[in-house]
């Protein structure tokens, strides 16, 4: 998966939010397929140390699996967004199917935002989603959840391309925290020598 967004595949989901309009230093860090009980405290703690807020992709049923820590993320100050239930394909399942499994997790995750899992979302689909929510897509993928990437690898992913409103995804799950552990806490201090802020996403 590429590390920005080509943009003839915005054009193809003309609806869907890449990065945030901003007239300062603003960026907005996001993590997806959380809560876990390992690494999202981590997260957590590393954003209070730099006074970071950002926004949490959530899957309902990790939500429902870990309740108190999908609370401690909204506690903290930080945003929610729907991820769907169990982190489904949309290309691979019927439109009926796809929007059940999102409305379950709506159940638990309250919030307007939406991230598709793999950005694998049918137009038809992506039309559904668009009548109950914002689907916030990304700028700079850290591609953190690649193995075969080093965790400097994944810094550099994001530090590369830095710019006033982008999106930055992280994932906060144990498959990733190799690299997160370090990519994070780096872009975190990039971005405040460089006068940037992280900001949560609010529609």
């Amino acid at each position: 998966m590429l590390i920005r967004v080509p943009r003839i595949v915005k054009r193809l989901y003309p609806s869907f939010i890449w990065k945030i309009p901003v007239n300062d230093k603003r960026m907005f860090l996001t993590f997806d397929d959380g809560p876990s009980p390992v690494v999202t405290p981590k997260v957590l703690d590393l954003l209070d140390k730099y006074n970071a807020k950002a926004t949490f992709f959530c899957l309902g049923k990790n939500v429902e699996l870990y309740p108190e820590i999908y609370q401690e993320i909204i506690k903290r100050g930080h945003k929610v967004g729907n991820h769907t239930y169990s982190h489904q394909q949309g290309w691979h399942m019927e439109n009926n199917l796809y929007i059940r499994d999102v409305d379950i997790a709506a159940e638990l995750i309250k919030s307007n935002l939406f991230r598709p899992p793999y950005a694998k979302i049918k137009p038809s689909q992506a039309k559904l989603i668009d009548d109950k929510y914002f689907t916030i897509m990304w700028s700079i993928l850290s591609r953190d959840y690649n193995r075969k990437l080093s965790a400097k690898q994944c810094a550099r992913n994001v530090i590369k391309y830095f710019f006033p409103g982008a999106i930055i995804v992280f994932h906060d799950s144990e498959k990733c925290w190799k690299n997160l552990s370090y990519a994070l806490p780096i872009t975190l201090e990039m971005m405040t020598r460089a006068g940037y802020v992280s900001d949560s996403i609010r529609y």
